[in-house]
């Protein structure tokens, strides 16, 4: 994978990250068991600043959440879930291109 593309997914808060090369490889990762890596990723703090609810079902976000980034080149796109349930789901659908 590009170190300029793909998908980042972080636990807020938390010190756990996945990394994913396409949307899709999210459903098998949840369905398997969600394997986590150690430690934070390195995004902008300001991409979280308007996220409040979650992409699929609209609920505010609770205390503990998932943050999704597309990175596409030098563009980020972040997207949030209130369970990793919710991200499966999302993305099974197609994601913002549903």
């Amino acid at each position: 994978m590009e170190h300029e593309d793909g998908f980042r997914l972080e636990e807020q808060p938390g010190e756990r990250h996945a990394v994913f090369c396409r949307l899709e490889h999210v459903v098998p990762w949840s369905i398997q068991g969600p394997h986590w890596e150690a430690g934070p990723l390195r995004e902008p703090s300001d991409l979280e600043d308007a996220l409040t609810n979650c992409a699929e079902c609209g609920e505010p976000l609770g205390d503990v959440h998932l943050v999704l980034v597309r990175h596409r080149g030098e563009h980020r796109i972040p997207d949030a879930f209130c369970s990793v349930g919710h991200l499966a789901d999302w993305a099974k659908a197609g994601g913002r291109w549903r």
